[in-house]
């Protein structure tokens, strides 16, 4: 075991010792501010890890000022809508959306999920934390949505196409078959341009739906796989890693603007801590999770430069498509955002 995973586990188990014997509550009795955040994941989850760290973070720093009080699964809010909303009244403090889910309020998001984009983790973490997130940052406060974004984390690794009974090596191998996607316009459109059939279907309903074959495939993280024992009807994973599946964490702009300059200070930094021990839990159980998937009997392909370009050139008509309906302002901050996160040749 590293010394980075042997650090990381031991702050995991810090804070969830800490939260057990009921340390928190002893310093936030009288606390002057409460941040509540709401996730839709269980507390099994990356995104409820990091939040974690965030609580201890912002609760010991602001010596008991502030309380940080977490709603996993659901608890607060059932749905991205409602959650949103409840943040543009500051009812909610801070709430996670995928890229998806953000185009519902902020369509140019999706930015983020054009696919083949990245090649690794420190290239997107670097992409995603840089000024083509402070643009999105300005631009959303400047439509007066009442949401801030603190920044982005990973949740759940890297998207690849996964099929119930067919290998896919190839673009060719995807034609036909129906693949299950969100409702998010850009998810759908990538597998259509790959000669798939998209189709949208809810989370919870997606395993039955494998079983039932209402869908032969899906386009998920291995570890949402795992997690939803999807690998009982998804026997085929090829590791094209489409995109990477980054979270948008965003904070109720009323709130914040009536929070002073110190405490507004620590959440931030408290959030920067949050998505760093998010995106390394992602990374230490990713492998695990592959180990996982073929322990199940689950085939896991991996694919050469060459078989790898042939997904990126069937999928180049995604950028004008893009272009075409959100304008191509977006494509260029990516670009350069990507150009400049890039190791030197």
């Amino acid at each position: 075991m590293t010394t980075k995973r042997k650090a990381l586990l031991l702050i995991y188990a810090t804070v969830v010792m800490v939260c057990a014997i009921g340390l928190f509550n002893s310093t936030v009795k009288h606390a002057e501010f409460t941040i509540k955040a709401s996730i839709q994941a269980s507390t099994q989850d990356e995104d409820y890890i990091g939040l974690l760290v965030f609580k201890q973070y912002v609760e010991q720093q602001s010596q008991g000022r502030v309380q940080v009080q977490l709603y996993p699964s659901g608890q607060f809010c059932g749905s991205v809508a409602e959650c949103i909303g409840n943040l543009q009244k500051g009812v909610l403090e801070i709430f996670p959306s995928t890229a998806g889910g953000t185009g519902n309020f902020f369509s140019p998001a999706q930015v983020i999920d054009l696919p083949y984009v990245f090649t690794d983790d420190s290239q997107a973490e670097c992409v995603l934390w840089g000024p083509l997130m402070d643009e999105m940052r300005r631009q959303v406060l400047q439509q007066g949505l009442n949401l801030r974004l603190l920044g982005v984390s990973n949740t759940g690794g890297w998207r690849n196409f996964a099929t119930t009974d067919k290998a896919v090596h190839s673009p060719d191998d995807l034609k036909g078959l129906k693949i299950r996607t969100t409702e998010a316009d850009i998810q759908q459109e990538l597998v259509r341009q790959l000669g798939a059939n998209p189709t949208p279907i809810s989370w919870a309903e997606l395993y039955t739906a494998l079983a039932t074959g209402v869908v032969e495939g899906s386009k998920n993280g291995i570890q949402d796989i795992i997690g939803a024992k999807l690998e009982e009807h998804l026997k085929y994973v090829i590791l094209d890693g489409h995109s990477y599946m980054a979270t948008l964490w965003w904070f109720s702009e009323p709130v914040w603007q009536g929070l002073p300059a110190d405490i507004q200070q620590l959440v931030l930094q408290g959030f920067a801590l949050q998505a760093q021990a998010a995106n390394q839990y992602v990374k230490d159980q990713e492998a695990n999770s592959y180990r996982l998937f073929e322990a199940a009997g689950g085939t896991i392909y991996r694919l050469s430069v060459e078989e790898k370009k042939a997904f990126v050139d069937a999928s180049q008509k995604m950028r004008p498509w893009f272009a075409k309906r959100f304008g191509p302002q977006w494509l260029t901050l990516l670009d350069d955002a990507v150009a400049q996160c890039s190791p030197a040749m």
